[in-house]
């Protein structure tokens, strides 16, 4: 048998494994060790190059930035910070229709900017966005859908843990991966807030119980206490972000300084306890390792792959079908959509990205561009059904009975719509993801 041939065969052995329930961390790592044992017909080797990859996997320095990023983002969660983010959103907004919708977009898009995690952003305003949107009498449907829908920004607006996961399987600076994702997390921002404003101007009925402007209702904020509530958040970002645009410090360096500034405001808010404090070291941990033992395995994936051959013989076939770059992004894009019917995020970076970005970067796509339509189209997969990680989400933290799953994948529709368009957009105009790298 061909290697390729092996290849291709052990790719749909991974995916029968995932779809049985195998986790994908195990259905990686034991495919790359079966494929290196058919291809070189020898297991003593297959077993050195699994050791090889398992030591040097995660050896470099880079990797620190995972538990870092991790550990901000759950010191941000425990520190109301969210919530007062809202609050100021939603007093700056209070006499636009829609406002309060659009308060949870600006939320969740500056929410974002200090976590990297979806479901972090859909835990929080789940609990503060939707009763407050409700109450000013929005149907449940746009509530819970704004909150899902939103909540992708976590993962595009930088720091973003699948933008960690996708620089090193492609190996491209995270640096740059992170200052990419500004300008399009921007754009789809936007891309909410003037979808709930035409819904809120010309199709009230949609979105409202009741046909009134219900942010009208709403106390004003007095300047002084927006400040308060508004500076910790920014100086996070701008701490953050400044550091990684100027290049004062590395995207490492930038996870321990912001993993420090959110312990000082934990602390200086009264919200970190001991125990408190060991939970979130110890979840630091579990999340930590997961996505590391999962890093080791697509390693050792994608050198099997590459071993066999599989990225070129896929790109030759793309070649020979006339396809084009584009028409390779397309079918890519699609398959992307699809699984993320059916896996979560960062499965399918696992899966994905060992098998396009060779063939992309041969097609003359820049993988910094191509990591960001990448990235899109997988947390496009975190609102459509089955899966909807980001909707189940919502569902468990809003624990009311009443709110059935449907009625959140139906709120959070148009925001997919949305972000497709966009993704079509940044597809069209790769300035639009390189402008700030470059």
């Amino acid at each position: 048998m061909e290697d390729v041939t092996i290849g291709f065969a052990l790719i749909g052995m991974m995916v029968g494994l995932i779809v049985f329930g195998l986790p994908i961390g195990l259905s990686l790592i034991s495919t790359g060790a079966i494929g290196v044992w058919l291809i070189r017909e020898n297991p003593e080797l297959a077993f050195r190059f699994t050791a090889l990859a398992t030591y040097s996997g995660i050896q470099d320095y880079v990797f620190a930035t995972i538990p870092l990023f991790v550990l901000m983002g759950l010191l941000v969660s425990i520190s109301d910070i969210g919530k007062d983010t809202f609050e100021v959103g939603q007093a700056l907004l209070r006499r636009v229709r829609g406002g309060l919708g659009m308060a949870t977009v600006g939320a969740n898009a500056v929410f974002a900017a200090v976590t990297g995690v979806s479901i972090a952003s859909a835990a929080v305003f789940t609990k503060v966005a939707v009763p407050e949107m409700v109450r000013h009498g929005y149907t449940m449907r746009f509530a819970a859908g704004t909150v899902a829908g939103s909540s992708i920004l976590g993962m595009l607006i930088p720091p973003s843990l699948l933008m960690i996961v996708y620089g090193v399987l492609a190996e491209v600076s995270i640096g740059n991966m992170f200052i990419a994702g500004v300008i399009p997390g921007v754009i789809i921002a936007l891309g909410f807030v003037v979808m709930i404003w035409i819904y809120a101007s010309f199709f009230p009925t949609r979105i409202m119980t009741r046909q009134t402007q219900p942010e009208l209702t709403q106390r004003a904020m007095p300047t002084g206490e927006m400040v308060v509530k508004s500076v910790p958040i920014m100086a996070l970002v701008v701490l953050i972000l400044g550091g990684l645009y100027t290049g004062f410090f590395t995207p490492t360096e930038a996870g321990a300084v912001g993993a420090a500034g959110a312990l000082i405001l934990a602390l200086l808010r009264g919200r970190l306890d001991l125990p408190k404090f060991w939970r979130v070291l110890r979840e630091t941990g579990l999340v930590s390792a997961a996505i590391l033992f999962l890093l080791i395995a697509a390693g050792l994936y994608s050198r099997m792959l590459s071993l066999a051959g599989v990225p070129q013989a896929i790109g030759e076939m793309v070649e020979h079908l006339g396809l084009g770059p584009y028409g390779f992004l397309t079918v890519f894009v699609i398959i992307v959509l699809l699984m993320g019917m059916i896996l979560d995020s960062t499965s399918i970076l696992l899966i994905m990205v060992p098998i396009g970005a060779p063939i992309a970067s041969a097609m003359g796509f820049d993988l910094i561009h191509f990591g960001i339509i990448t990235i899109i189209a997988v947390e496009m997969g975190l609102l459509t059904p089955p899966f909807g990680i980001s909707v189940f989400t919502v569902k468990a933290t809003l624990n009311d009975p009443r709110v059935g799953i449907e009625t959140i994948f139906a709120g959070a529709l148009p925001f997919v719509a949305v972000m497709g368009l966009a993704l079509m957009v940044i597809a069209l105009v790769p300035w639009l993801a390189t402008a700030l790298v470059n």
